[in-house]
């Protein structure tokens, strides 16, 4: 066995030798052709890599595909990238916009505020919410102001943005406000932009129903809802808030004001419209003949004279 082995390693040594040596000779020579400078050697070069290079096209192709698909990954990054910023972006500008809206909210509260005033000849007046029922079968509200600030039952009160509900009970010091949300309002309401005339009934959400239109199919989310002042109830052209579509298909109202904020209310001094029952000389009067002058009187007696002859 081991003479077996040694005879192997005798053959295949000088054997690696030969062929190292061929591959030394062969760098070596294409080593010294490439730094011969003569116009021969350059035809010679030319049509080597002529002979060669369109022969390894195949080669090249996954080499290729590799770069292409390198730079679409760093295209990719960077789009990725700046998806992202734009997202920060956005969120920043969300709370941006929320804060603006809670902003605004919070000035038109202001507003209201510097008008708080016990003097009867104002249109409104306004009272801090003190509590609200504790109910889930009745919404509403308690405000500091009751008949010793000239309250009635019926008026409208609003927040800074909204109708938020009607005074239903007048005490001395306080009043009760039934909210729109409640079961037992109802609210004569109108679509402006369509002219469409219906119902806002409450329904212990916040977002009561539209009910009662006359064409609900030309009433499109967004559109305004006003009241209609119908009944002689509320004023009309109160903001109510906006139509909205509930996944049932039923048309609801979402609210323009803040349930979630309703810390102080204006109450508006409602005494009722006036109402003309008078046509105000629209259909003229009737016009009465006048007494016939004496040279007429004579005329008419002497024709009746002829026609008697």
């Amino acid at each position: 066995m081991k003479n077996d082995r040694s005879q192997t390693e005798d053959f295949t040594g000088p054997l690696k030798r030969l062929l190292a040596a061929i591959v030394v000779i062969a760098l070596l020579g294409v080593f010294v052709l490439w730094r011969i400078d003569s116009p021969r050697v350059e035809r010679f070069r030319a049509q080597v890599v002529d002979h060669v290079l369109p022969s390894f096209e195949w080669a090249m192709v996954p080499v290729t595909a590799s770069v292409n698909l390198l730079r679409d990954f760093q295209s990719y990054q960077a789009l990725h990238a700046q998806n992202q910023e734009l997202k920060r972006e956005l969120q920043t500008m969300k709370k941006w916009k929320e804060a603006a809206v809670q902003l605004s909210q919070e000035n038109a509260r202001l507003l209201d505020l510097n008008k708080v005033r016990l003097d009867p000849r104002l249109t409104f007046i306004t009272g801090v919410v003190m509590a609200d029922s504790g109910s889930p079968f009745r919404q509403s509200v308690v405000l500091n102001i009751g008949s010793r600030d000239g309250i009635l039952d019926g008026w409208a009160a609003m927040d800074g943005l909204g109708l938020v509900g009607r005074i239903s009970g007048v005490g001395r010091r306080t009043a009760r406000v039934v909210l729109l949300t409640d079961p037992s309002s109802r609210i004569p309401v109108t679509v402006p932009s369509s002219g469409q005339s219906g119902l806002l009934i409450g329904d212990n959400t916040r977002t009561p129903t539209l009910d009662f239109l006359d064409s609900p199919d030309i009433v499109r989310p967004g559109d305004r809802v006003v009241t209609s002042g119908d009944g002689h109830v509320f004023p009309a052209g109160l903001l109510v808030g906006e139509v909205a579509i509930d996944p049932g298909g039923r048309m609801r109202v979402r609210l323009a004001a803040d349930y979630e904020r309703l810390e102080f209310l204006r109450v508006l001094r409602h005494h009722g419209q006036e109402r003309i029952v008078d046509p105000g000389q629209l259909v003229l009067p009737e016009v009465l003949p006048e007494p016939d002058s004496p040279l007429e009187l004579g005329q008419r007696e002497q024709v009746q004279g002829d026609s008697d002859d």
